[in-house]
């Protein structure tokens, strides 16, 4: 198997050598679009990539990564973003792919977009990444572009790091959205459900509420979707300060599949907060006994399967004054994240209080 990596950025010197001499060490062919830096990116492109083109920057991302694609000439094609970043361990699951018998039309990767110090994940997702170039896959969606997955599939243990290094311009994607939506354009489930999300990321709640019910409303979205435009919805709500809307929207998550652990742990500091501590200790440990992490792509807030909820019934144990479980608690969460900080208070905590009962 040979790979073209086929990449598109803009104003993206501070990262570009970073991944580009990633990239080297398992990439047949670099292609490198261009769509209107104004920095030293296409300096630094010129010294890795095999192709440096340019593409007018018209506001349609799946225009732009398909005009990356068409240069390709290697059995597979792979996209990359600038800000990404790979393991030297997954650059070593890649070249062994690379050398295996294996034949997929689709590869997906785990994309990570958080992730703690030592590069445990934390949000992450599966993501398609790598494709047969004899298939002609096309991207389709103008923002928050995507490869319809079609033909035989095969998920795989290899990661790639979103390493941000600056913020994405605020109202990028909105104003593509917006533009859309001017011209009358019209949108798929999948890009009625992001719209209503870039919505909620620039603010715009109760719009975003309105946006995310049309969806929920539609047949042809996606259960995943469905499930997380929920969730989002009860943060519109909790920004708005409405409880009850943000307690209803996280149970009618229930609509679509058994509770997830990202809604169970909301739900339980939604319990919390009002001080009904035993639905709490039920939401919170169904977070943890029940958990459920789909591989087919759907959005996974790792914590809240164990260590957040872990946190959260130390705490109330000690609420109910159940030090011996509070204390078991504080044991999982300790074992699952050693260094951090909440851990560290209550590791000093329990040392004080146990002392004093051996005086």
């Amino acid at each position: 198997m040979t790979i073209s990596l086929c990449m598109i950025v803009k104003d993206e010197e501070a990262v570009l050598e970073r991944i580009l001499s990633q990239a080297k060490r398992f990439a047949d062919e670099i292609i490198v679009v261009d769509t209107g830096s104004k920095d030293q990116t296409e300096l630094i492109a010129k010294r890795y990539a095999d192709r440096v083109e340019k593409f007018a920057w018209n506001g349609d991302f799946s225009q732009a990564r398909n005009f990356s694609f068409s240069f390709a000439t290697c059995d597979y094609i792979m996209w990359l973003d600038a800000d990404d970043y790979i393991l030297d361990e997954d650059i070593e699951k890649i070249n062994k792919l690379k050398n295996s018998q294996m034949g997929a039309d689709i590869y997906m990767f785990e994309y990570v977009l958080t992730y703690e110090k030592d590069m445990t994940p934390i949000f992450k997702y599966m993501r398609e990444r790598l494709f047969k170039r004899s298939k002609n896959f096309k991207w389709v969606d103008p923002v928050h572009e995507v490869i319809c997955l079609e033909g035989s599939i095969e998920k795989l243990d290899i990661k790639i790091y979103h390493k941000k290094e600056k913020p994405t311009l605020p109202g990028r994607n909105l104003k593509i959205y917006r533009r859309l939506k001017r011209e009358k354009c019209p949108f798929s489930a999948r890009q009625q459900f992001y719209f209503a999300r870039e919505l909620m990321f620039n603010g715009f709640y109760k719009q975003a509420i309105s946006q995310f019910n049309s969806f929920l409303k539609r047949s042809d979205g996606w259960v995943e979707n469905k499930i997380q435009a929920c969730i989002d919805k009860s943060l519109c709500f909790k920004s708005l300060s409405n409880r009850e809307g943000e307690f209803k929207s996280l149970v009618e998550a229930f609509e679509y599949a058994p509770p997830r652990s990202e809604v169970s742990y909301r739900l339980g500091n939604w319990f919390l907060a009002e001080k009904r501590l035993d639905e709490a200790e039920f939401w919170f440990l169904c977070a943890i006994e029940h958990s459920i992490v789909p591989d087919n792509g759907a959005f996974i807030e790792r914590d809240m399967h164990d260590f957040l909820p872990a946190l959260q019934l130390c705490y109330l144990y000690y609420l109910k004054g159940d030090v011996q479980k509070s204390f078991h608690f504080h044991e999982m969460s300790k074992l699952l994240r050693p260094n951090d900080k909440t851990v560290k208070n209550n590791e000093e905590f329990f040392l004080n209080h146990f002392e004093k009962l051996c005086k």
